[in-house]
């Protein structure tokens, strides 16, 4: 087996492990029976499973910003871009529960995580959605008094607190569709200038 095809495998199984045990009661050694390779291997890999949760992070991460990047440069009105941007984020919770669980909320519950990783990958998550107040200020579609800084973070915020609430609820009362197209309406009718 390549390393590249073994260092997925483990981070895959790490993903699996950590959302059903959660990361502080999850075991090297369930990560390497779940990747089906000996408890050794994972070392040859990763520090600890911290540097795991670490890669998990990184990895998927940077995906996920590939991904809305070039989604969001399919749609030229910063609204739809916006709203583009909302879906995307409240579908990773559907198409990848398990992942989602663990960027949500098994990262946060590790205070080594949350006060000495610079977290360059969220920044520049977030920066996606003041790139396009900014694109919408200049094009005159949103109003020139909203600060970028602040209206990612609230933004942000209301969509990570629905795909939070997805996850810890047995069951999902909204489509992502129409959680997406309402967290954006909400938002968007605050920016939007009057001539839009």
């Amino acid at each position: 087996m390549k390393v590249a095809d073994k260092h997925k495998k483990i981070v895959d199984a790490a993903i699996r492990v950590f959302a059903k045990n959660g990361f502080f009661n999850s075991r090297i050694s369930e990560i390497a029976q779940e990747a089906k390779v000996a408890d050794g291997t994972i070392y040859l890999y990763f520090n600890n499973k911290y540097d795991i949760l670490i890669t998990i992070f990184e990895e998927e991460m940077g995906k996920i910003i590939a991904r809305a990047k070039q989604e969001i440069a399919a749609h030229e009105d910063p609204r739809d871009q916006l709203t583009r941007f909302a879906y995307l984020h409240l579908s990773l919770v559907e198409k990848n529960r398990d992942l989602a669980e663990v960027i949500q909320v098994e990262l946060r519950q590790s205070s080594k995580f949350m006060k000495e990783y610079r977290n360059k990958k969220f920044a520049e998550y977030t920066n996606i959605i003041s790139d396009i107040v900014y694109r919408g200020q200049e094009q005159g579609i949103f109003k020139k008094d909203i600060s970028p800084g602040i209206f990612k973070r609230a933004f942000f915020g209301a969509l990570d607190e629905m795909s939070r609430f997805w996850i810890l609820s047995p069951k999902k009362k909204y489509s992502v569709v129409k959680a997406a197209s309402q967290i954006s309406n909400y938002y968007l009718n605050g920016i939007v200038t009057d001539g839009s």
